[in-house]
């Protein structure tokens, strides 16, 4: 999914005569805390809420504070794990999203790029969780999934994410669809492959949330 697709049709933007009391509303009201400045279709930078509350005069306007990350911006054609990482990099919430002539488009969140992941194929199907420690060099998503259609199912979802400890190793997550796991486990080992989880039912769902997590923490921490 790209940027303009996930364009956050609820939050507004400010323009300069907008006042500080009213950008504290509207982050309140949108749980963020920045919000973009645009004047006409030109984005200009985000407001941060410190600004704000550093700011003695509620009635005071938005010109009269510093504006930061003017050049901080996703374009509407680009894929929401850039999002992620470039909202990682500069450490914000909220990324204004620019069409090619560079006019402002509206913003996509972290949240909004997140949810991505949460809705994207196969995360809502039923069905139970394997997780592998391997080396990076032995990852073939290919053998992976032979493995597991040997055993009469599919691969619904996979996720990647480096090992904390040994960056040359990494956790692989796939969501496949039948809970009935010990054929399938039965044939990773047999194959060598370090199977450090096994999740069935109601726990499939709680160790996909902790993979989102992980997902997260990979492109923002």
């Amino acid at each position: 999914m790209i940027a303009i697709e996930l364009v956050n049709q609820v939050i507004p933007p400010l323009k300069s005569t907008d006042t500080v009391k009213k950008a504290i509303q509207w982050m309140e009201e949108f749980r963020v805390s920045q919000l973009p400045l645009i004047d006409k279709q030109e984005y200009k930078g985000l407001i941060l809420e410190s600004a704000l509350y550093d700011c003695n005069d509620e009635n005071a306007t938005i010109d009269t504070l510093e504006i930061k990350y003017e050049d901080t911006f996703v374009y509407s054609h680009q894929y929401f794990f850039e999002i992620l990482k470039l909202a990682k990099q500069q450490n914000i919430q909220v990324l204004a999203v620019l069409d090619e002539k560079e006019e402002f488009c509206g913003v996509v969140t972290l949240n909004d790029a997140m949810n991505v992941i949460a809705e994207s194929s196969g995360m809502q199907e039923p069905g139970g969780i394997l997780e592998f420690l391997m080396d990076k060099r032995d990852y073939s998503l290919t053998e992976i999934s032979r493995y597991v259609e040997e055993n009469d199912a599919k691969i619904l979802n996979v996720h990647i994410i480096d090992d904390k400890i040994d960056r040359q190793q990494i956790k692989v997550t796939i969501k496949i669809n039948t809970t009935n796991l010990a054929r399938i486990v039965s044939t990773f080992e047999r194959h060598d492959y370090h199977v450090i989880g096994k999740y069935e039912d109601d726990e499939a769902e709680q160790a996909l949330e902790k993979d989102r997590l992980d997902m997260l923490f990979k492109y923002y921490i």
